[in-house]
């Protein structure tokens, strides 16, 4: 399953995102996590040291290579330099899987050790001085997009992308590629804004959108989201000792994180199992032309020189039938 988790700045969703990511490394499930906040506090969540952050390769830098290996032998792509971030897969396309090695993950995921395993962790990279006042934040998160345009995960697969803050996620079509979104908000009017707002741009595409409450303290906080979110309201969290030393530096064994918030972890696990039922690859393959369609348009002809609409292969739809391993 594709998990994004979104919420205002300081709703704690790369918290949730990481403690979400240790609890399914601790049932067993396949993991990668990827950082698609240009703030990349995912690693540090996770436990790496600064220096282990700083050393985190940025997808944005090996952009090239993701478009090289994805393009394959589709003859409909001219070159790999006229792939942009929507080009969808199509007959020769490569693919990815969760579980395999490619030259995409070498380049631009690290093993990251928790307690009960392993995840591969990719990020985004952050802002350079060579970015700043020429880019704007979605050209990092290009190389996000493309890969997830190209991956196909099964049952009890996942990848848990923790989003840029705020509605930003909007300007792609990023905020389709998942089977459940995770919205984190905080009891209070600014806490369930983003939600509103999310709520209405993912009205037309079948967003599936769920609520985690965050910070709740008592009574009053739980029926507060529940008046303003309604049945999108899954599940809430309370303040948690364990993510306090955490934070400090000197996480306890994950396994004594409070029972309470274990459970609601596994509330989390339980709806994203239950989104797999609900998978619909044709209506993802739909959406992913649809807004490469729109993006070729608006900016990619002018800046590739090249029709991008003739990369669409209309006979192309991405599925679990097309997970076997393919040669590199």
């Amino acid at each position: 399953m594709k998990i994004a988790f979104v919420g205002k700045g300081g709703s704690g969703k790369t918290t949730l995102s990481s403690l979400f990511i240790r609890h399914l490394t601790a049932n067993e499930a396949p993991v990668i996590a990827v950082d698609a906040d240009i703030n990349q506090h995912l690693g540090a969540a996770l436990g790496l040291d600064d220096a282990e952050v700083a050393a985190l390769p940025a997808m944005g830098a090996h952009l090239p290579l993701i478009k090289d290996y994805l393009r394959g032998g589709n003859a409909r792509i001219t070159s790999s330099e006229s792939m942009i971030k929507t080009t969808p897969p199509g007959e020769g396309s490569r693919l990815l899987r969760v579980g395999e090695d490619n030259p995409v993950y070498e380049a631009c995921a690290r093993t990251v050790r928790l307690d009960d395993g392993d995840v591969r962790l990719m990020a985004t990279g952050p802002f350079t001085e060579s970015d700043l006042g020429v880019s704007c934040y979605h050209s990092k998160v290009g190389a996000v997009e493309l890969c997830l345009n190209h991956l196909v995960d099964g049952p009890h697969e996942y990848v848990v992308v923790d989003m840029t803050a705020g509605s930003d996620s909007f300007a792609s079509g990023l905020f389709t590629r998942f089977d459940l979104t995770f919205l984190v908000a905080e009891p209070t009017r600014k806490g369930v804004s983003v939600y509103r707002q999310y709520k209405e741009y993912a009205r037309d595409f079948g967003v599936c959108l769920k609520v985690v409450g965050n910070k709740v303290q008592g009574r009053d906080d739980m029926e507060f989201l529940r008046t303003e979110v309604g049945d999108d309201l899954l599940v809430t969290v309370g303040q948690s000792p364990w993510v306090r030393e955490m934070e400090k530096g000197r996480p306890a064994p994950f396994d004594r994180l409070e029972v309470d918030n274990r459970r609601a972890l596994q509330v989390l696990q339980d709806a994203a199992e239950d989104s797999y039922e609900q998978r619909d690859w044709e209506r993802y393959t739909r959406q992913m032309v649809h807004f490469h369609l729109r993006n070729a348009e608006s900016w990619g002809n002018a800046r590739t020189g090249v029709d991008l609409a003739a990369q669409v292969d209309p006979d192309f739809v991405l599925s679990e039938a097309l997970a076997a391993p393919q040669p590199t």
